[in-house]
């Protein structure tokens, strides 16, 4: 039986700390971007290597969103060095926060 020590706890929740670092500076990077055209993007929640964000402001019907979308995916993966899946939210509620 495998028992997680205190310290690998530490570790793990240490690299997750440090994953939502680099996907916030990634957001904050593209988001004077966004907000000339009018729109905004927020992190809603990151689940192992699915990234949930929502577009927001005219973001949310632009007809460009999946290009802007796949320009954040790319860079979420050159920065964590690790392929991850960026899933758009709807609606305004956090996942439980």
């Amino acid at each position: 039986m495998l028992v997680e020590t205190e310290q690998s706890r530490e570790m793990r929740a240490n690299e997750d700390l440090e994953r939502e670092r680099i996907v916030c500076a990634v957001l904050d990077e593209i988001r004077p971007n966004l907000k000339r055209d009018g729109g905004d993007c927020e992190l809603i929640e990151i689940e192992g290597n699915k990234i949930m964000i929502k577009l927001t402001g005219a973001c949310v019907f632009c007809k460009l969103a999946n290009v802007t979308l796949e320009g954040i995916r790319a860079r979420l993966i050159e920065r964590l060095g690790e392929f991850v899946r960026l899933i758009p939210v709807a609606g305004s509620a956090r996942n439980g926060n």
